[in-house]
């Protein structure tokens, strides 16, 4: 009989792993196919999730995101309300994902399109229009989007961080 660690350590082979507070996810970098373990409150239960053909993982410290970018598909599991519920999200065409402590930033770098899920205090972006924003930023509870070619910015999030109004 094999022992948990035996099992574990057999299941990691050829797998990248990610880690959040006491959870992990590994991905098997061939397949996408993936699996995690750890702490309930913060995405150790992601069985559910279908987890094949993944190509990018993030995370925020409570929760994951997993891309299958190639079938426009979005996984998310751990706290819901730190971005682990992404269910009514359409991730057809996302190039990117940013996050904070608490939310995330879908974004298509192509069509300046993007969306925001999770504490909606972190990261409320539904009035932001992305178009021609160059790099994107996620820090603590605040994003920071900019153009580096006109130096425009946007700023959203707790608003003890991300005012950039001067």
């Amino acid at each position: 009989a094999s022992s948990p660690t035996s099992e574990l350590a057999s299941r990691l082979q050829a797998k990248v792993v990610f880690s959040i507070g006491g959870s992990f996810l590994a991905l098997d970098k061939n397949t996408g196919v993936g699996f995690c373990w750890g702490d309930s409150l913060c995405g150790s239960e992601c069985s559910d999730e279908g987890l094949t053909g993944i190509t990018d993982v993030f995370s925020n410290g409570w929760s994951f995101v997993a891309l299958n970018k190639d079938a426009g598909l979005g996984f998310c599991w751990g706290d819901r309300f730190q971005g682990g519920d992404c269910s009514d999200k359409d991730f057809t065409g996302i190039t990117d994902v940013f996050s904070t402590s608490a939310a995330y930033l879908a974004l298509n770098n192509n069509t300046g399109v993007g969306f925001c899920w999770g504490g909606s205090l972190r990261g409320d972006c539904s009035d932001k229009d992305f178009k021609g924003m160059t790099d994107v930023f996620g820090f603590l509870g605040a994003f920071v989007a900019l153009n580096k070619n006109t130096g425009f910015g946007l700023c959203w999030g707790d608003s003890r961080a991300s005012d950039c109004s001067e």
